[in-house]
């Protein structure tokens, strides 16, 4: 039934073959998860509502955002890309994210939380404009409802004078149960009132902002949601809707219903030989710093468990703070925290703490606040695709005054750095990769802005590598081209802020090449390049290029961009034949 299905025979099934539709959709997304990896839960939990929206509205016509768009699958196989539905995730497939340009259906990219009000008031406003006549539909979790983008948005409703409907899909969770006051107020809401009048009471501060609030609603109800969607799409001729429902996050399948958290994403398994995650090292040496220093406290962004951070949460409950999708928030709470003597350590992945640059620059930075920022999946992430590369942080933050930015080699590296950043009075990132698969012999003392070298060379060449991965690419290149009889040096760059000025001022090697898991543009090989600017070394810098890196294992990656061993060994043969 699912594999060749259009809108118009979709629309033309009955009630029960639209229930029958539902649960083929569940064990495709289901199979397909698990042989792939990807978000399970929120998307068993979306099954019948986006069923109904294609049912009721008229996609691609329509226009439908998903916020965050992990959520998407059921869409995906609704719209034409089941024969490929087999590829999600994968190098040169479906992506796991809306994405415009994979299809027509898609006609916003998401990836980031809180964005999809913005984006849907922006779409339906250029409809007004353009003399068109679509309905624009947000969906929109729980979760991503505590993101102050979403009430920046909400202020301007009136402002714009448009009309939207935002699906307020709520099932009490983000990646971990949401938490906050507005989830609170959701829960009110969410409550069986013996009396109506109570709970149109406590929607009116919807109303307030322009929206008619309808709800609450059973998302799961298949037949229930068709006839409400029905009603409220004659109502967004003349208004803007807020329906509100809710959903059971991995419906149909029990163990993720009993699970939700656990299963919000599927890892594939890895063949590779994984010695310990940097996140479940963060978490304990957390806990043992703690124990000495009262002062200690952890703050997350609505992700404790994917961070390492569960049992420091149990250990130390009114040192924790998860505050929800809220990263900008996050950031501003650890520097005002540290201008009271407290030492934060905030916690977030590469491509979220994107959000929150400013609040880097201007409230920890400026301030000169002792604040440490763990930045966990840093470099290429792999199959979530562009909008969770996180390959920028490195640029970004190396432009910023007063802070001190460190890349260990392996967990054990991490863990010094970690004591090190106990008693370090300053602004200090912290980056490092998912998985820890190597534990490198050789174990110098941190001491701030000095390097590590772990070959000797002939004094002819010079590797400079920056993080777990590219030491291992480089330690391999170097293995291959001692074979030959080249003998390179290979230094462990782990301070990118401040660089090791003595040992490159003192380097011999005229040839020098970096490698980094980041962009090339402001990266770790772009200061190198700046501290050679007037001398006659000649430098090649080994990164990621000018631009966004799809979906792909790591390893895929990584050769694909010729951030790898093989890059090294061809440009000091290249170095060799001048």
């Amino acid at each position: 039934m699912l594999e060749n299905i259009t809108q118009a025979q979709l629309k033309a099934m009955t009630c029960d073959e639209l229930t029958a539709l539902s649960e083929e959709i569940r064990e495709k997304i289901t199979s397909t998860v698990f042989k792939n990896g990807g978000h399970l839960s929120s998307n068993l939990g979306m099954v019948e509502l986006t069923v109904a929206l294609h049912y009721v509205f008229d996609f691609p016509d329509d226009k439908l955002i998903f916020d965050v768009g992990h959520q998407c699958y059921t869409h995906k196989l609704l719209s034409g890309r089941y024969q490929n539905f087999d590829t999600l995730r994968q190098k040169g497939g479906l992506s796991g994210f809306p994405k415009r340009e994979e299809s027509l259906f898609d006609c916003y990219n998401t990836g980031h939380a809180g964005t999809s009000v913005s984006a849907a008031l922006g779409i339906a406003k250029a409809r007004d404009i353009k003399g068109e006549n679509y309905n624009v539909i947000a969906v929109i979790g729980d979760g991503s409802f505590n993101n102050g983008l979403v009430y920046e948005a909400f202020n301007s409703l009136r402002l714009l004078n448009t009309n939207i409907l935002l699906i307020l899909n709520d099932n009490g969770m983000s990646i971990a149960p949401t938490v906050g006051s507005m989830h609170e107020y959701l829960e009110i809401l969410s409550d069986d009132f013996a009396h109506n009048q109570k709970r149109e009471r406590h929607a009116k501060i919807f109303e307030r902002f322009g929206f008619k609030y309808d709800g609450v609603y059973d998302g799961n109800d298949l037949p229930v949601m068709i006839e409400k969607l029905k009603e409220v799409k004659e109502r967004l001729k003349t208004e803007s809707v807020i329906l509100h429902i809710v959903t059971k996050k991995g419906k149909g399948y029990s163990f993720c219903e009993e699970n939700p958290e656990a299963t919000h994403g599927i890892a594939i398994p890895k063949s590779e030989s994984v010695e310990s995650e940097y996140s479940d090292v963060l978490g304990a040496t957390l806990i043992d710093i703690a124990a000495k220093n009262p002062k200690i406290t952890a703050v997350t962004a609505a992700m404790t468990s994917s961070l390492g951070l569960a049992g420091f949460f149990e250990r130390y409950p009114t040192r924790s703070f998860d505050i929800g999708i809220c990263e900008e928030h996050a950031t501003i709470l650890c520097a005002a925290m540290a201008s009271c003597g407290l030492k934060p350590y905030y916690a977030v992945y590469s491509t979220f703490l994107q959000r929150s640059f400013d609040e880097i620059i201007i409230d920890i930075c400026s301030q000169n606040l002792p604040v440490t920022l763990c930045i966990d999946r840093a470099g290429v992430s792999g199959a979530d695709g562009e909008t969770h590369q996180g390959v920028f942080d490195l640029s970004f933050l190396t432009m910023v005054p007063n802070l001190t930015i460190a890349v260990p080699k392996d967990v054990d590296e991490f863990k010094k750095f970690l004591y090190f950043s106990a008693q370090f009075d300053g602004p200090l990132a912290i980056r490092y990769p998912r998985a820890g698969r190597r534990v490198f012999s050789s174990s110098a003392p941190i001491e701030l802005g000095k390097w590590e070298e772990l070959v000797s060379g002939d004094g002819k060449y010079a590797v400079l590598a920056c993080g777990e991965r590219a030491i291992t690419h480089a330690l391999a290149a170097a293995e291959e081209l001692y074979k030959k009889g080249i003998h390179i040096k290979v230094v462990n760059a782990r301070f990118v802020k401040p660089l090791d000025d003595e040992m490159l001022s003192s380097m011999p090697e005229k040839y020098i090449v970096t490698i980094e898991d980041n962009v090339k543009l402001g990266g770790f090989g772009t200061m190198v390049d700046a501290f050679f600017a007037d001398s006659d070394k000649i430098i090649k810098n080994i990164a990621f290029p000018d631009q966004f890196i799809p979906q792909g294992s790591v390893g895929e990656l990584m050769d694909d961009y010729g951030v790898n061993g093989k890059a090294i060994v061809q440009a000091i043969k290249q170095y060799e034949n001048r």
